[in-house]
């Protein structure tokens, strides 16, 4: 196992699952604080790096693409010290960091993790029933309804006509955009035969955000939201007719397959022994674990 603490969080690695739990330093963000501890399978993972810098360093993990809801309905727009994935570490810890670096980076190897984009959700998002205020409104999300409630700052459009209610079978998109100097940001979330290209400051299905503190938290309505969505890279269904007898035929090339993506993964091991990459243990343990499988 592998563990770094640190006042802006602490990591563990246990070979399978990286546990990041944020710190309760005052500097550390309202999201992260209220994300909470995040549960990441190596699986999810498309690789980890590890910045020094004069007065400290950065621990930084790159998710595969379309494994996080968060990551996803968020566009890649969170800014450093609202991102989960990265921790602050201190200068007299960057042995630590670098250890933990080259354990998560081991782990990667041997496990073969493909660092390409993935059809499905591999984390969860944020848990439900969640509610922020920010910006003209409030969003409420229970797992199967949207709730929008306007404050008095809200324009006339979206106060006159009352708070929405939007099933979350009738959305198909969501969007949040953080302020970014004079534009305000937005929590948008487009509806199904009814998509509104107003500005958000008048869309009744949209909170506009205007860069205050809690802005970032409607993140995390996005993200709930977008992990009850269908994934936008998933395959489209099998069509009903295909039965057993078009699978069957797959079932026995598939076992040799297997098989001999086993053997060439002993003859890697064995390559990567002998030019030092792996120790005798690692060597051992990863051979045992290939040859279990067989």
């Amino acid at each position: 196992m592998a563990e770094i603490i640190q006042k802006d969080g602490t990591w563990v690695f246990d070979g399978d699952t990286l546990r990041l739990t944020p710190g309760r330093d005052k500097n550390v963000s309202l999201l992260r604080r209220e994300l909470g501890e995040l549960s990441v399978p190596l699986v999810a993972l498309a690789g980890i790096s590890f910045e020094q810098g004069k007065k400290s360093g950065r621990l930084r993990l790159r998710l595969r693409d379309g494994a996080d809801p968060l990551l996803h309905a968020t566009g890649g727009r969170l800014t450093e010290p609202h991102d989960p994935y990265q921790l602050t570490v201190d200068t007299d810890r960057y042995g630590v960091a670098e250890y933990f670096t080259d354990e998560v980076r081991n782990a990667l190897l041997l496990d073969q993790v493909p660092s390409g984009p993935v059809d499905a959700y591999l984390l969860p998002g944020p848990a439900v029933p969640l509610s922020v205020s920010a910006g003209d409104g409030v969003a409420s999300f229970d797992g199967e309804r949207v709730r929008l409630e306007w404050k008095w700052q809200a324009e006339d459009a979206k106060s006159a006509a009352g708070p929405r209610t939007l099933p979350l079978t009738d959305i198909v998109a969501v969007e949040w955009q953080p302020t970014v100097g004079l534009e305000n940001g937005h929590l948008r979330f487009t509806v199904r035969a009814a998509p509104s290209k107003v500005p958000p400051k008048y869309d009744p299905n949209a909170v506009e955000l205007w860069g205050f503190k809690k802005d970032p938290l409607m993140a995390l309505v996005a993200a709930a939201v977008q992990a009850r969505l269908p994934h936008p890279a998933a395959a489209p269904a099998a069509p009903e007719s295909a039965g057993p007898a078009e699978e069957t035929p797959a079932a026995a090339p598939a076992a040799e397959d297997d098989h001999d993506a086993l053997l060439r993964r002993l003859r890697e091991l064995g390559d990567l022994h002998r030019s030092g990459v792996l120790t005798d243990e690692e060597f051992t343990l990863a051979k045992q674990a290939v040859l279990k499988r067989m």
